[in-house]
């Protein structure tokens, strides 16, 4: 199924907040989705088209200093393992180049081993900050340096 990666709009915001669960599962992350994030920063915000909808977004912006700051990036439940969030994280690391980012970074739960897992294999640096997002909450910060590494393709033996 061929997958088309363009810049989300409004429509597609609100999609994605009516399939919440599709892309969360139990836990309810809808405050964390800002639709001025979309509004704003259009190009850097993505959607993963396919004709069954949207299978994956990525939510992020480039800040004064060159970083291009991911705030949320999620699959579809029935797009987890097929390189989806990958493509998605590459997609969205062009777009911030492009207005001059020169290093990636994100943040998640020091709980959220799947997150924490996913951004280790695509090479970003993980550290633990205490008190980042305030009095006792610790987070996992990923920090990467741009241009991403070509793709190396796979060959069998």
């Amino acid at each position: 199924m061929e997958i088309d990666m363009t810049p989300a709009d409004v429509a597609d915001f609100h999609q994605v907040l009516a399939d919440h669960s599709r892309y969360w599962g139990e836990r309810d992350l809808r405050s964390l989705h800002l639709l001025a994030l979309v509004q704003e920063f259009g190009s850097t915000c993505l959607v993963a088209r396919a004709e069954d909808g949207i299978r994956g977004y990525v939510l992020g912006f480039v800040t004064p200093d060159g970083t291009g700051y991911v705030h949320l990036i999620a699959t579809r439940d029935d797009a987890r393992g097929t390189g989806l969030g990958r493509r998605l994280y590459e997609a969205f690391a062009d777009a911030a180049e492009r207005q001059g980012a020169r290093r990636l970074k994100a943040i998640t739960s020091v709980g959220n081993t799947g997150s924490i897992a996913f951004h280790r294999s695509i090479g970003f640096d993980v550290g633990i900050t205490a008190d980042y997002n305030g009095p006792g909450r610790t987070m996992a910060v990923f920090r990467r340096d741009l241009p991403l590494p070509p793709r190396r393709l796979r060959t069998s033996a």
